[in-house]
């Protein structure tokens, strides 16, 4: 009896939110596990992982909005925030993963489809849910801040960390384990912007299209009852 009432104060399932997530994510793996049962072979579990990697950020925010002393302190908040800053990009970054549909030839390709549009839907409402919770602290923090200060320029650094991940290949640990490599590369984006002209289409396209879809979810939840 008393791990039933544990598991109700799991941090995963404190809010309506919460489980609804839970339940769609729960969704993607069962996919997964459909594909590995109906092929013979481990498919697609990448995007476990990557699902993994997008619900960091998300834990991040949680907990700092069930610890408002952390918010309080500069010399907690700003380490959260710089973490949450390195690892929000996993989020979005998931969409790309629709670049593998059709890879996987054992596999129907609706179901390839359906499986792949679940992880890339799940990353992209972990993403939207955390940097609107980030937004509401950063608010509530630096009143003076106006909202598209914040909002993206966000989303253009996660679109720049999406196109440093997919076709660059860095992961969000490198910024510790291979700092000066990842420096040098984006420095050269940065002094040669026409010999980079696709990586910079690519994170104006994408930048605009996740605002455009954070500031549309946002405005749907207040106007639907």
């Amino acid at each position: 009896m008393q791990t039933i009432f544990s598991a109700k104060r799991w941090f995963f399932l404190r809010t309506e939110i919460d489980r609804l997530l839970t339940l769609s994510i729960f969704f993607s793996f069962l996919m997964v596990a459909g594909g590995m049962i109906y092929t013979g072979r481990f498919v697609f579990l990448f995007l476990i992982w990557n699902l993994f990697l997008a619900y960091i950020p998300y834990a991040i925010t949680n907990f700092l909005q069930y610890h408002p002393d952390w918010i309080e302190r500069k010399l907690r908040f700003v380490p959260a925030f710089i973490v949450w800053l390195l690892f929000i990009p996993n989020s979005f970054y998931i969409l790309t993963d629709l670049f593998h549909l059709g890879e996987i030839h054992a596999l129907p390709l609706w179901y390839d489809l359906v499986l792949l549009l679940s992880f890339a839907w799940n990353g992209l409402l972990l993403g939207i849910v955390s940097v609107r919770q980030m937004e509401k602290i950063v608010t509530f923090t630096w009143k003076p801040v106006r909202i598209w200060l914040f909002v993206y320029p966000i989303m253009w650094l996660n679109a720049l960390g999406i196109y440093i991940g997919r076709y660059m290949r860095y992961n969000s640990w490198d910024v510790l384990t291979d700092p000066f490599h990842l420096l040098a590369d984006i420095g050269n984006m940065l002094l040669h912007p026409i010999e980079y002209r696709f990586a910079w289409g690519m994170v104006f396209c994408f930048s605009i299209f996740m605002t455009i879809i954070y500031t549309v979810l946002k405005r749907l939840a207040r106007v639907i009852p």
